[in-house]
C-alpha cells in the first residue's frame, strides 16, 4: 500500500476534524487501539481531558472526556474548516441553525464552535493556527467520509450550501425515491446528505456520520463486537464501497468502510 500523503491546511467548508467526547476515556482509548491501531498523545484541554489519536504518528482524530455530571449525547463530530469562525457562526445562525458553544479560543491550537443545522444535526467549525486536522487519511484507521443523515436533503442542503459555498449535486440513480446529494468545493466531493424519511432512527435524530477506512468491513464488525461494541447494520455493498455501521462500547455511532479499489470520491 502506498504512503498517504499528510494533509495541508484544508479550505473553508471541507471536513478537516472528526472528535468523540465519551464518559471513560481510557476504556474508549482501549477499543480504537484494537480497532484502528490508534496511538495516543494529550491534546489541548480546555473544557477537560482529551487526547489525539495518532497513526504512524499523525493525528487522525480527538476523544475527549466529559465532566461526570453532563450526560450528552455519545457521538462522534464532524468539524468543518472556516478561515473566520466568528463570521461562519453568524452565518449560521442567520441561515435558521444554531450555535451552541463559542466561538472560543483552543489554546494556540485554533478557535471552534459547535453548531447545529436547523433541522438539529450537530457539527462543529474549527479555525485551524496550529492545529489544522486531520493529518493522514485514505488508510486504514482514518476517517474518510462524512455524511449526513437527515430526513430529507431538500431545506438542510440549502442551509450548508449557503453556509459554506457547498455546490450540490444529486446523485444519478435507477431508484427514484434515493434522496442523495453530493456536498462539492472546486468540483470535488467534500461530504454528503443522505434524506431517509422515516428510517431516521428516533433515538439519534438527523446526525452527522464519520466513515473510518478499513482493510476488511466484515472482520472489523466482528472485531467490534468481540471489543463490547453492537453493530447497526451489518456489512453491505455500499455506493462507494463495502460498509457495516457499528457502536463503540459507550454506543458512539460510526461507519466502516473498505473501499472499492479506485475509488475517488
Amino acid at each position: 500500500m502506498s504512503e498517504a500523503p499528510e494533509a495541508t491546511r484544508r479550505p473553508p467548508g471541507t471536513p478537516c476534524w472528526s472528535s468523540l467526547m465519551v464518559h471513560g476515556l481510557g476504556t474508549t482509548e482501549a477499543f480504537y487501539t484494537e480497532l484502528f491501531g490508534w496511538e495516543y498523545e494529550p491534546g489541548p484541554q480546555p473544557f477537560g481531558p482529551y487526547v489525539r489519536a495518532l497513526l504512524d504518528g499523525r493525528e487522525v482524530a480527538g476523544i475527549g472526556e466529559m465532566p461526570p455530571d453532563r450526560h450528552l449525547p455519545i457521538a462522534w463530530t464532524t468539524y468543518f474548516a472556516t478561515d473566520d469562525a466568528d463570521s461562519t457562526a453568524e452565518t449560521i445562525r442567520s441561515c435558521g441553525g444554531t450555535v451552541a458553544v463559542g466561538p472560543l479560543d483552543a489554546g494556540t491550537e485554533g478557535r471552534v464552535a459547535i453548531c447545529s443545522d436547523p433541522l438539529g444535526a450537530i457539527f462543529g467549525i474549527w479555525q485551524a493556527e496550529e492545529h489544522i486536522g486531520t493529518r493522514l487519511s485514505g488508510v486504514p484507521g482514518t476517517p474518510v467520509w462524512n455524511e449526513l443523515v437527515t430526513q430529507d436533503t431538500s431545506t438542510v442542503g440549502k442551509f450548508y450550501e449557503h453556509v459554506f459555498g457547498h455546490d450540490a449535486e444529486t446523485h444519478g440513480t435507477a431508484y427514484a425515491d434515493f434522496d442523495y446529494v453530493t456536498l462539492l468545493l472546486d468540483g470535488h466531493p467534500v461530504a454528503a446528505v443522505h434524506g431517509v424519511g422515516r428510517s431516521l432512527p428516533h433515538d439519534r435524530g438527523p446526525h452527522w456520520m464519520t466513515y473510518f477506512e478499513v482493510e476488511d468491513a466484515d472482520a472489523a464488525a466482528a472485531l467490534v463486537l468481540r471489543l463490547g461494541g453492537r453493530i447497526v447494520q451489518p456489512p453491505r455493498e455500499g455506493l462507494t464501497g463495502r460498509v457495516a455501521t457499528v457502536t463503540d462500547p459507550e454506543g458512539a455511532v460510526l461507519t466502516l468502510l473498505e473501499s472499492r479499489p479506485g475509488n475517488g470520491r
